[in-house]
């Protein structure tokens, strides 16, 4: 399964995509999931931003439960925990993307974006745990259902001081 930005893998993600332009998320598509998908999972994380003590990385992103007909997210998607189509999601600051942020001061970090396709729906609230809980707890319930992954990895640092 191949996933697609407005980069390509391994480029620099472009600002408007960033915190420092208002958060929008990037148009997403994707090409050859195997046969009987039920849903996708996306996550976007930095790898240069460890949390926990470095048992983790920051969450940017988690939508879970994206229809498994859909090959594409559209640019700008809205906040909430949960879009029209069932969807849920989370990031680090709330029920939306967050888009990099990594320092101008130093090299820039890698954002990865993880798509998964999955034989089953996860029953994973959007709501009342913290986003690295949830995190975990959509990466428990994925065990054992995951049938393809792709990824897309952008590069991301803030210009000017």
């Amino acid at each position: 399964m191949t996933l697609s930005g407005p980069w390509t893998d391994g480029g620099t993600i472009p600002a408007a995509f960033s915190q420092a332009e208002g958060d929008v998320s990037p148009a997403l598509t994707w090409a050859g999931p195997p046969d009987g998908i039920v849903s996708f999972v996306l996550v976007v994380h930095d790898l240069d931003a460890p949390i926990a003590g470095g048992a983790d990385d920051l969450l940017h992103w988690l939508l879970w439960n994206i229809p498994g007909s859909a090959r594409s997210l559209t640019q700008h998607l809205p906040q909430g925990a949960t879009l029209g189509d069932g969807s849920r999601q989370i990031s680090a600051t709330g029920p939306n993307y967050r888009g990099p942020a990594a320092p101008a001061s130093g090299p820039p970090h890698h954002y990865v974006f993880e798509l998964y396709a999955l034989d089953t729906m996860i029953d994973v609230p959007a709501v009342g745990q913290p986003p690295a809980q949830t995190r975990a707890a959509v990466m428990t319930a994925m065990a054992g259902h995951v049938r393809a992954k792709g990824v897309i990895v952008g590069l991301y640092k803030r210009t000017g001081g």
